[in-house]
C-alpha cells in the first residue's frame, strides 16, 4: 500500500467517529456550546447585516428550505438558510472562539441545523446524531485549524 497522506488519515479519523466517541462531558459541553450559538444567533437576527443577508437571499426558493431564525413565516434552501443564520451568529460578535481566532460554532451550526431540516420526513435524524455532526464538524475545523501556518501567525498580524 502507498503511504498514507495527511488528507487520507484526516478522512480516515473523521469518517470513522460515531456516537460512542461522544463522552458525557463532550456531550455536556456540546449542548452549552449550541444553546449558545442559539441564543447570540437569535440575538443577532435584529442586526443590519442580518436584515440585509435576509432580504437578498428572499430571491431563492425551492421545494426543501430549512428555517430562518427569528422568522417562523420564512425559508430558505439550505446552503442559504445557512448562510443567513451563519451571519446572524457572528453578526454579534459574541460567538464562541478559539486561539488562534475561529469561530466554531458559528460556523458548524447553522449548517447541520438547516441540513437536518432538509431531511425528508421518513429519514428524520435524532438528537444524537445532530451532535456527533456538529463534534465532527468542530473535529474537522479545529483540525484544519491546527493544519494551517496561516492561523498560527494571526495574533501576530494584528
Amino acid at each position: 500500500f502507498p503511504p498514507q497522506t495527511i488528507t487520507g488519515n484526516f478522512a480516515n479519523v473523521i469518517h470513522g467517529l460515531n456516537a460512542n466517541h461522544l463522552t458525557d462531558q463532550v456531550i455536556q459541553r456540546s449542548k452549552r456550546m449550541i444553546l449558545d450559538t442559539l441564543g447570540v444567533g437569535l440575538l443577532g437576527t435584529s442586526s443590519e447585516v442580518c436584515h440585509k443577508v435576509t432580504q437578498y437571499s428572499k430571491i431563492y426558493s425551492s421545494d426543501i428550505s430549512s428555517t430562518i431564525w427569528g422568522h417562523l413565516d420564512f425559508r430558505l434552501p439550505p446552503l442559504y438558510a445557512a448562510f443567513v443564520n451563519g451571519v446572524a451568529v457572528h453578526s454579534m460578535d459574541f460567538d464562541d472562539t478559539w486561539h488562534p481566532a475561529t469561530h466554531p460554532s458559528g460556523a458548524v451550526l447553522p449548517a447541520v441545523i438547516a441540513l437536518s431540516e432538509a431531511f425528508p420526513q421518513k429519514k428524520k435524524i435524532s438528537g444524537l446524531d445532530l451532535l456527533l455532526a456538529f463534534n465532527v464538524g468542530i473535529e474537522v475545523q479545529g483540525r484544519l485549524l491546527r493544519f494551517s501556518s496561516e492561523a498560527s501567525n494571526i495574533p501576530k498580524r494584528y
